[in-house]
C-alpha cells in the first residue's frame, strides 16, 4: 500500500462506501506537518523567513520549510552577488566542513530522550552545527585571517558509516527502503542503530526517490492561489534563472551524509565530543572509560582513520533536578584532569510542549541524508491528524546549545585544525615541494631509495609496487601515519578551512604519488578535489589552462571512478560539482559546463528524475551564452531551446505536466524571439514535434484536472483520515514522442536528437591504460 493515500470517513465517524474513497489524492492541503517538509522546493526563497532565535513559530515554518537553509546575515568574501544560501558554490562550501563525532554516556542520552529525541544527545546537538551563529574567523597557511558568516560543522555518531573500504559504496535501494519503512513504523530507541545507518548518504537511488516525492507534491498541490516554482508566471524573478529548486535539493542531498571512505578524510572525525551528565555517579571514571573506548575499545575507528583527533569533554547539567554548585565543582575537576577543552552545558530535561511560554520549534538538520528525509516524509504521511509532529525545546536550551557549538568551534576546533595544517605543511608538504622532495619522488619511482622504513622492513605487506610503496593494495588503503595519507589529510583540512590555494597545490603534489602506487581511488579523489580547488580560487582561467588543468583533472577522475573503482556516486559528485563551478564563471566556461553535464547523461549515472533535471541544466548552461552585437553572434539560445524541448519530453514521460509546461514555454519564448527564416517555423519537422508535445501536454493537464475535480466532488460531505492504501492512477501511460508512433524527424539524422546514451547501448570498454601520469622531475 502506498503511504499517504486516503479513505473517506463519514461525519459520524463510520467508514463511507467504497465509491466515496479518494485514493487518487496522495496529499492533503490541510496537512501542515507534511507541507513544511516540501516548502524548500515549493515556495520562493523570499517567502522563507528565519527566526532569529533559531526556532520558528508554527505559522512561519509553513513558509520556511524544515529542510530550507538559514539565510546568512551578510555575504561571505567569496560569495556571489545574489548571496543565496542555495547557490551551488555556497552549497559546495557548506557541504565540505569538519565532522565532529558524538560519544555520549547512557545517562546523557537518557536526558535527550526525555525531551522527545529517540537518538539521544547526538540528535539534540546535530541541527545546531549547520550554521554557526555570528561570524567565524579562520587563518590560512600564510597567517592571513578571513571572516565567514556561513561556516558550519557536521555532527555525526561515532562510527557512522564504518565498513569494508573495498565493498560497494552503498547498500541496495531495496534494502534501504525496507529499513526506512521499518523505522518509520517503529520510531523507538531500539531502532537507533538502524537510524545511524540511515545517516550515511551516497545512494543515488534514494536521492532520486526523494526528489520524485518533492515533484509529486508540487505537481499535486500547485495552484494559482500562492506563488511557487511551478506557477512560474506568478513568481516572476523570485527564483534564480535556470536554477530549479528540485535540482538544488538534488544537489544538496548528493552532498549530504558523505560516506566514510579511506581515499578522502572529509567524513573522518576532526574532533569527538565525549559527554556525560551530572547524574553520573562516577563522572571522571566515566569520562576515562569513554575515552578508552574511542582509542582502543569497541568504538575505535578502522586503521585507515587517524585516531589523533581532538577530544572535547562536555558535562550536561540538568537545571531542574541537579545542584549547580556540585556540577560547577565537577566541571573544575574535569578541566584539571583533561585540559581546557571542556564545556558545561546547562539544559532542562523536562519534555517541552508548544504551549509552554519559552518553547521554540526544534530545528531540523539541513544536511540529513536522502534516506533520513524519506523516513520523515513517510512518518508524517502516516499521521492521522494534521498537526506538526516536530518536537519543541525550551528557548533557554536552544541558546545554550548554540553557545556550546560556537565556543567549541571557535576556541578549540579551528585552532586545532590550523595547528595541524601548519605542522603538516612544514614537516611533510614542504619536503615534497622542494628540490629534495622531487629527487625523492624520482628515487621512489626508479629505485627503492625513497621507501619508508616500515614498507622496507615488511615486504609481505601487500604493497602494490614492491617494498618502495606505502599503499596496501590488499586492503586498499594507506595507513594514516604514511606521508601520502598525511598529505591528503592536509589538503582536506585546508579545503575545509577554505584555503583553496594550499589545498590545490597539495592535491596536485600527491596525485603523482597515488598514480605511481596505482591507488586508483585515491588518485581519482585527488584529481577531483584539485579541479574543484582550482575553480574555487577565483583566479582567471584561459581556454588553454582550462583544457590542460580542469578538463584533464575531471576526465581523469571520472574515468578512474567509473572504470577502475566502480564508484558511480563519486563520479557523479565529481562531474556535477565541476560543471556547476564552471557554469558560475559564465562566458565560454558555460559551454564547458554543458559538455560535462552532457557527459553525466552519456555515462548513465542518473535515474529518470535526475536525467530530466540535468537535461534542464544543460539548457540553462547554453542560455548563458548571450552572443555579441545586434545579431547575437556566438549565442547558444537555439541549443538552450532544444535542450528545454528534450527536458519537456522527459518530464511528460514521467507525467510531470507542470514541469514539462515550464520547459516548453521557455523554449517557445526563445523561438518566438527569432526571425521567421531562422526560427523553428523554418524546420517543419521540428515545428510538428513541438505541436505534438503541446497536444500531449494539454491532454495530460486536462486529465489531471478532471481527476482532481472528480475527487473534490467526492469529498464534499465526508471527512478524511490518512491511511495507507494503494494509490489508483487514472492516467494512461504516455509513450515518448521521441520513439514510435508519429515520427516527425524521419527525414533527419536521429543522432542529432539523441545526445545521450540509452541504457540498452553497449557499455564503453575502458582501457586501464587511459593515462599514466609521470612524477614531476
Amino acid at each position: 500500500m502506498a503511504p499517504g493515500a486516503y479513505i473517506a470517513i463519514s461525519r459520524d465517524g463510520f467508514p463511507a462506501s467504497d465509491s466515496a474513497s479518494v485514493s487518487s489524492l496522495p496529499y492533503r492541503r490541510s496537512n501542515t506537518s507534511l507541507s513544511t517538509l516540501f516548502a524548500s522546493t515549493s515556495t520562493p526563497p523570499t517567502s522563507r523567513p528565519i527566526s532569529p532565535s533559531g526556532g520558528a513559530s508554527l505559522a512561519s515554518t509553513v513558509k520556511d520549510g524544515v529542510f530550507s537553509p538559514s539565510a546568512p546575515a551578510g555575504a561571505s568574501p567569496l560569495a556571489l552577488q545574489d548571496s543565496q544560501a542555495d547557490d551551488p558554490r555556497n552549497l559546495i562550501m557548506r557541504a565540505f566542513v569538519p565532522h565532529i563525532a558524538i560519544h555520549a554516556s547512557s545517562d546523557t542520552d537518557e536526558i535527550a530522550r526525555q525531551k522527545g529525541l529517540p537518538c539521544g544527545f547526538m540528535e539534540l546537538v546535530r541541527p545546531f552545527g549547520d550554521s554557526l551563529q555570528g561570524k567565524v574567523t579562520v587563518r590560512d597557511s600564510i597567517g592571513a585571517s578571513r571572516t565567514w558568516d556561513d561556516y558550519g560543522v557536521r555532527f555525526v555518531g561515532l562510527g557512522d558509516g564504518v565498513g569494508d573500504p573495498r565493498a560497494a559504496e552503498r547498500q541496495s535501494l531495496e534494502q534501504s527502503t525496507k529499513t526506512a519503512d521499518g523505522i518509520a513504523a517503529e520510531g523507538s530507541p531500539a531502532h537507533v542503530p538502524q537510524l545511524a545507518a540511515l545517516r550515511v548518504g551516497g545512494d543515488i537511488g534514494q536521492i532520486e526517490d526523494l526528489v520524485e516525492q518533492h515533484l509529486s507534491y508540487a505537481e499535486t498541490m500547485s495552484d494559482n492561489s500562492a506563488p511557487d516554482y511551478l506557477n512560474y508566471k506568478a513568481v516572476g524573478n523570485q527564483f534564480s534563472p535556470g536554477l530549479s529548486p528540485f535540482y538544488t535539493h538534488y544537489l544538496r542531498r548528493l552532498l549530504s551524509g558523505i560516506p566514510l571512505s579511506p581515499h578522502e578524510t572529509f567524513a573522518h572525525p576532526v574532533a569527538c565530543v565525549i559527554a556525560i551528565s551530572s547524574r553520573n555517579p562516577s563522572p571522571i571514571e566515566a569520562l576515562r572509560h569513554l575515552y578508552d573506548s574511542t582509542s582502543r575499545g569497541e568504538k575505535r575507528l578502522p586503521l585507515w582513520v587517524n585516531g589523533e583527533y581532538l577530544r572535547y569533554y562536555v558535562l550536561v547539567h540538568d537545571e531542574e533536578k541537579d545542584d549547580i554548585v556540585r556540577s560547577t565543582a565537577l566541571f573544575e575537576q574535569m578541566k584539571r584532569h583533561f585540559g581546557l577543552h571542556c564545556h558545561l552545558l546547562r539544559i532542562r530535561s523536562s519534555f517541552c510542549v508548544p504551549t509552554d511560554d519559552d518553547s521554540v520549534r526544534m530545528p531540523t538538520c539541513q544536511w540529513m541524508s536522502a534516506a533520513e528525509e524519506l523516513v520523515e516524509i513517510r512518518k508524517h504521511q502516516t499521521y492521522a491528524d494534521a498537526e506538526d509532529q516536530t518536537p519543541y525545546i525550551f528557548e533557554s536550551d536552544c541558546t545554550a546549545l548554540r553557545t556550546f557549538v560556537k565556543e567549541m568551534v571557535t576556541q578549540s576546533l579551528l585552532p586545532f585544525m590550523e595547528r595541524c595544517v601548519t605542522t603538516w605543511n612544514d614537516q611533510v608538504a614542504s619536503r615534497k615541494r622542494g628540490l629534495s622532495g622531487r629527487f625523492m619522488s624520482l628515487s621512489k619511482k626508479w629505485t627503492g631509495f625513497g621507501s619508508s622504513s616500515r614498507s622496507a622492513s615488511n615486504p609481505g605487506s601487500g604493497a602494490s609496487s614492491g617494498s618502495n610503496s606505502n599503499y596496501d593494495a590488499l586492503q586498499g588503503f594507506y595507513r594514516p601515519d604514511t606521508p601520502e595519507a598525511t598529505m591528503r589529510r592536509l589538503a582536506d583540512y585546508a579545503f575545509m578551512l577554505r584555503d583553496w590555494k594550499l589545498a590545490q597545490s597539495t592535491y596536485d603534489i600527491i596525485r603523482a604519488d597515488f598514480n605511481h602506487d596505482k591507488a586508483w581511488k585515491y588518485h581519482a579523489g585527488a584529481n577531483e578535489m584539485a579541479a574543484l580547488s582550482t575553480l574555487l580560487t577565483g583566479q582567471t582561467l584561459t581556454s588553454k589552462s582550462r583544457s590542460e588543468a580542469v578538463d584533464q583533472l575531471l576526465e581523469t577522475a571520472s574515468y578512474s571512478y567509473i572504470t577502475r573503482c566502480a564508484a558511480p556516486y563519486s563520479a557523479l559528485r565529481c562531474l556535477t560539482l565541476g560543471a556547476e563551478l564552471l557554469k558560475l564563471r559564465g562566458g565560454p566556461t558555460a559551454s564547458d559546463a554543458a559538455r560535462w553535464e552532457t557527459k553525466i547523461l552519456e555515462l548513465r549515472l542518473l535515474g529518470s528524475i535526475g536525467g530530466a533535471l540535468v537535461t534542464e541544466r544543460v539548457g540553462a548552461c547554453h542560455a548563458l551564452r548571450k552572443g555579441a552585437g545586434r545579431e547575437r553572434l556566438g549565442s547558444r539560445s537555439r541549443k538552450a531551446a532544444l535542450w528545454n524541448i528534450l527536458a519537456a519530453d522527459a518530464w511528460l514521460k514521467l507525467e510531470k505536466s507542470s514541469q514539462a509546461e515550464k520547459c516548453l514555454e521557455q523554449a517557445s519564448k526563445v523561438y518566438n524571439e527569432l526571425s521567421g527564416n531562422t526560427g523553428v517555423i523554418a524546420f517543419e519537422a521540428m515545428q510538428t514535434f513541438i505541436d505534438d508535445l503541446r497536444h500531449a501536454l494539454r491532454a495530460s493537464i486536462s486529465t489531471v484536472q478532471d481527476v482532481d475535480g472528480t475527487s473534490e466532488s467526492m469529498m464534499g460531505g465526508v471527512a478524511q483520515v490518512e491511511e495507507e492504501s494503494e494509490t489508483l492512477d487514472h492516467r494512461s501511460r504516455r509513450k515518448s514522442l521521441m520513439g514510435g508512433g508519429i515520427a516527425p524527424f524521419s527525414g533527419l539524422d536521429a543522432s542529432s536528437l539523441t545526445p545521450v546514451g540509452t541504457r540498452d547501448a553497449e557499455p564503453v570498454n575502458g582501457d586501464d591504460d587511459f593515462e599514466e601520469e609521470t612524477s614531476v622531475a
